[in-house]
């Protein structure tokens, strides 16, 4: 994309994701006149099939793909002495460019609960519903129809997730749900609704929705694949910011330093990993992190990359029966059966292009039987926290219908049963810092199962996961590589099936030795959901807070930080919903400072 250039902006955006792309394009529909430039490391991603297709979401989690970047954490003994590595988008619109497109919200309380002025649920629900266009039920109260991100139930259904949600309703016993995303509902099975056009049948992402769309101005633009290195500061004062060719991008090109300056505001929006390292690089943070880089310090804020928070969960295979219609023949890239729904798609934009898999779920909390198997080490965070607080699920429950690594297994057709941790108590942190080499590298702690409580929960829904997914008329055996290694004699010895077991089976007993098998298998595997937030929090700065609750960090002027770092609490939400939000009371607020009349 070519622009006239400039060397002055009135705002600069440091990262271009699914935030700041929200910010920008309604910062830029209200005053077209302002200059307002997006600098993002990662590449474009404008009418790209890899990011509008939504089929194709898988593609990005390989590991040679450059579209996010994969962060190392320390290793940990919670996790078998494994070394986590959490991916984090590299590309513009950031994860709602390439995440798996689930249309999830958080409880109306989530907000209240950050006890942040301005940022209470009453205030957000608007802004929630001026930026959907729910295409699924009319007349929600809670839902908006004028949007620029569509909501809608995708290609086509899938017959898998119809049979989860019939299972878990019989066999589980919780009740059906048509809408289990309005704010409150929770402990019941629900279909799963998309971040897809229902017309158009492609991703519905903030490059898109917000920026994209206004190509005509060219007083908005986009500059991809530029590295931000730091904040330039006069005094206190943030007027512009120092970048670099990002090198995985553009590899071959120059690594010489430029500067952009911003005439009014800089806005740091690099997501939980990329902002505190812009502060950190830019001299605001703590003491002994900038020590032990030589960078000078501008403002001791300790709390910049603390805080680290995600959602951590487990996918577990299970062998399909081959009559069943999965995601499996496309992930595989067996090019006639792409080309036969591609066909489909260009047609009337609907087949398993427009497809994630994913249908069906369950925001779960556990009954009073459920509470006395899962035992005492998770019955304190259950009092304290979830308790007497119906609308926050424990964890989300769901299947996809095919496996996301199946191109490394044999052609089979594959279920993939998913246990999401929504509010572990567990947290990390996030640092720059130097490396053996002398270059910057990153101080990464996920904090993953480091308190006891967080383990439990998977336990139990590893166990309660199997007993939906033998039930299921598509059942024919689990994936063995990919489950607990129980001993040989153990009633729990996974394997192939002829299929499924009546609905009215018993459980599978478990040992003693197979609860231990399950744990080391869940600290084996447990992994990031992709939903990483919380390193730059929006709290009191005595409390190690980065921003206030007008998105200032602390210290400097005209800086302000706008992405998932800020988020003080965790969410019971996939995060793309958050960043929604955040981004319009973002936008509000910068237009609130600057004067310009918010109309939209």
């Amino acid at each position: 994309m070519s622009y006239p250039f400039l060397s002055e902006f009135d705002i600069i955006f440091a990262g271009g994701g699914s935030t700041a792309c929200v910010v920008a394009g309604r910062l830029a529909a209200c005053d077209s006149s302002l200059k307002i430039l997006i600098l993002e490391g990662g590449q474009h991603t404008l009418n790209k099939a890899a990011h509008v297709q939504p089929y194709q979401y898988f593609t990005h989690l390989a590991p040679t793909c450059t579209t996010m970047t994969f962060n190392i954490g320390n290793p940990s003994s919670h996790l078998n002495g494994r070394a986590p590595i959490v991916q984090c988008a590299h590309c513009v619109g950031g994860g709602s460019s390439v995440n798996f497109m689930n249309y999830t919200r958080s409880p109306a309380s989530d907000f209240d609960d950050w006890g942040v002025d301005g940022w209470e649920s009453k205030n957000l629900i608007p802004l929630m519903k001026k930026l959907e266009t729910y295409e699924v039920q009319a007349d929600r109260s809670t839902h908006g129809y004028d949007g620029p991100i569509k909501v809608s139930s995708g290609g086509c259904k899938m017959s898998i997730s119809e049979d989860f949600i019939r299972v878990g309703t019989k066999y589980h016993k919780r009740p059906f749900s048509d809408d289990s995303e309005d704010l409150e509902t929770c402990n019941s099975y629900s279909p799963w609704f998309k971040y897809i056009d229902g017309t158009t049948g492609t991703r519905s992402d903030a490059a898109h929705c917000y920026v994209y769309n206004q190509a005509h101005n060219p007083n908005l633009q986009i500059w991809a694949g530029k590295r931000v290195k730091r904040v330039i500061f006069e005094d206190k004062r943030a007027v512009g910011v120092e970048f670099t060719n990002d090198p995985v991008s553009c590899p071959d090109a120059d690594q010489s330093s430029s500067t952009v300056r911003a005439s009014k505001l800089v806005v740091i929006s690099g997501g939980a990993f990329g902002s505190p390292a812009i502060l950190e690089r830019s001299g605001i943070g703590a003491e002994a992190v900038l020590k032990q880089c030589g960078i000078e310090q501008r403002v001791h804020l300790p709390g910049v990359g603390e805080t680290y928070r995600d959602h951590i969960g487990a996918f577990v295979p299970y062998f399909v029966g081959d009559e069943f219609v999965t995601m499996d023949r496309l992930w595989r890239g067996e090019e006639s059966v792409i080309q036969e729904h591609l066909a489909r798609w260009k047609s009337h934009r609907k087949s398993l292009i427009a497809q994630n898999g994913n249908d069906a779920k369950i925001k779960w909390r556990p009954d009073d039987e459920e509470l006395k198997v899962m035992g005492s080490t998770f019955e304190p965070r259950w009092k304290e926290f979830f308790q007497d607080r119906p609308e926050k699920a424990v964890a989300i429950w769901t299947v996809f219908s095919g496996f996301l690594m199946s191109s490394d297994f044999p052609p089979r057709n594959y279920m993939t049963a998913e246990m999401i941790e929504l509010y572990p108590v567990s947290v990390g942190s996030v640092h720059v810092k130097l490396g053996e080499d002398g270059k910057e590298d990153i101080d990464f702690t996920t904090g993953y199962l480091d308190d006891p409580s967080d383990i439990v929960p998977l336990n139990f829904g590893y166990k309660k996961m199997r007993e939906i997914c033998r039930r299921m008329p598509s059942y024919r055996g689990e994936v063995a590589a990919f489950h607990p290694h129980f001993q040989e004699g153990s009633t729990a010895v996974c394997g192939e099936a002829t299929g499924p077991v009546d609905l009215n089976a018993p459980d599978i007993i478990y040992t003693a030795e197979d609860d231990e098998a399950i744990e080391k298998f869940i600290r084996g595997n447990i992994q990031t959901s992709w939903h990483s937030l919380g390193t730059c929090a929006m709290k009191s700065r005595a409390d190690q807070g980065v921003v206030d609750a007008r998105l200032n960090v602390y210290g400097v002027t005209n800086l302000k930080v706008a992405d998932l770092s800020i988020v003080p609490k965790n969410v019971g939400t996939n995060t793309y919903s958050t960043a929604l939000i955040i981004g319009e009371k973002a936008a509000m607020i910068i237009a609130e400072d600057l004067g310009i009349e918010y109309r939209l």
